[in-house]
């Protein structure tokens, strides 16, 4: 394989710039190269510099584009790919209306298959390399994912969601069932090629005691394994959570009782959080997902990066599509700007970036393999074009500096703005 220099402005990150300084977490190059070899990032540093010591390298010149890792999308439903952005509902009613009725027809394969494809072909024209995804009850829908995802050569986490109450008889499974479809389809898909399994409980409502302990018996066996599920997203289902589980502590105990709180555990949206689920979450290690469109779109509240940031709980970024209202990274990110403000932060450009890489990386246990531009990582790449637009390019023209430059491509950019993705050392086309 030729080994490959790509020259640009170079963006990536040494630290969190959520828990201290945003600057001393920054690594900027406005004259910057990465250097590829054998899919992985072999150098990062002055562009010149590298072409002087490599001239074997194939060079690819952006010019003043901006080179960052991957976008990783930590949270989102591939099925809900051809229903996103439905009119209406909130929480459950839209469960009901929109999202149980598409995800009853991924029995079918070639269906599955079909909507795989579309959902990664579409991430990938947005920026985004890795997702994170739940799959419907069919082990189908699981294959057809991994599937899609090998053919491009993506990481990839997924699983076999599991609901045994409280939907339609299409999606309905058993605790057994459960625990022995999810067991089958990790030891076929977990570790194979970039994929990783997900044990997937869809949240607590949709599965029983019986189906919860057995899906905390199945990752009590494979520890390696991530722990996917949502987490106190609207008031409403916090209410009927409560009444499904009377004797709990609060939401996040309706896992913890049943083995599903630990530090590979995945919780998606955790708006309206407790103190103690807090410091919980905090103790385990265990990660949080903000999916501000979806939050927004459906009407669920205000995430609180910074004072979780504060409580060292671990955050990534996703889209939730298809309750998330776009499949653009850089959508959800000018979505949490948005948000931060309504909570009285203006977060920084570099820490939204950081959210979008490293942080959905540090989420999901991936830091220094994905998300990541130095050394080691594998070269999943974006190059954002920060003149995408006549919009755009004219706010980008009276820049003062790169974030003053990168900001309006967060707020107001979309698939025009990426002008190239790599995976794994690939340019894709």
């Amino acid at each position: 394989m030729t080994m490959q220099l790509l020259l640009g402005q170079t963006l990536g990150f040494s630290g969190n710039p959520l828990t201290g300084d945003w600057a001393d977490a920054v690594q900027f190059d406005s004259t910057g190269g990465v250097l590829i070899d054998g899919g992985q990032i072999i150098d990062v540093g002055n562009g010149p510099a590298l072409q002087a010591a490599h001239p074997q390298a194939q060079v690819t010149d952006y010019g003043d584009a901006l080179i960052s890792a991957g976008f990783v999308d930590a949270h989102m439903h591939y099925p809900q790919t051809g229903m996103i952005a439905s009119w209406g509902k909130q929480l459950i009613d839209w469960l009901n209306t929109y999202t149980f009725p598409e995800e009853s027809r991924f029995g079918d394969k070639a269906y599955a298959d079909d909507v795989a494809g579309s959902t990664l072909d579409l991430a990938l024209a947005h920026g985004t390399t890795t997702l994170t995804s739940f799959c419907t009850i069919h082990p189908e829908s699981v294959d057809a994912f991994f599937e899609a995802a090998a053919a491009r050569n993506m990481a990839v986490i997924a699983g076999k969601t599991c609901m045994d109450r409280n939907a339609p008889d299409t999606l309905i499974d058993t605790a057994q069932t459960a625990y022995d479809d999810s067991k089958a389809l990790l030891e076929k898909w977990h570790g194979q090629g970039r994929a990783q399994y997900a044990i997937t409980p869809r949240f607590s409502p949709t599965s029983t005691p019986d189906q919860l302990a057995a899906l905390g018996a199945l990752w009590a066996e494979h520890p390696d394994c991530l722990m996917q599920t949502h987490l106190s997203e609207q008031h409403p289902e916090i209410a009927w959570v409560k009444e499904l589980f009377p004797d709990a502590r609060d939401y996040l105990d309706t896992y913890e009782a049943f083995g599903l709180l630990g530090e590979r555990g995945l919780y998606g949206h955790a708006i309206h959080l407790d103190p103690r689920e807090i410091a919980r979450l905090a103790e385990v290690g265990a990660a949080v997902v903000h999916c501000p469109t979806s939050n927004t779109f459906i009407g669920s509240g205000l995430f609180d990066v910074m004072g979780l940031a504060k409580s060292a709980v671990s955050i990534g970024l996703a889209t939730d599509t298809g309750g998330g209202s776009s499949f653009s990274m850089l959508r959800t990110m000018a979505a949490a700007y948005e948000i931060g403000q309504l909570r009285g932060v203006a977060l920084h450009p570099a820490q939204l970036m950081w959210l979008a890489t490293e942080g959905s990386a540090d989420a999901l246990k991936m830091s220094g393999q994905i998300g990541h531009l130095g050394v080691g990582a594998m070269a999943d790449i974006t190059v954002l074009d920060l003149q995408s637009t006549d919009a755009i390019a004219q706010r980008s023209a009276r820049a003062e500096g790169i974030w003053d430059a990168l900001f309006p491509t967060i707020m107001m950019g979309d698939d025009r703005a990426v002008r190239d993705v790599w995976i794994a050392g690939t340019r894709q086309v």
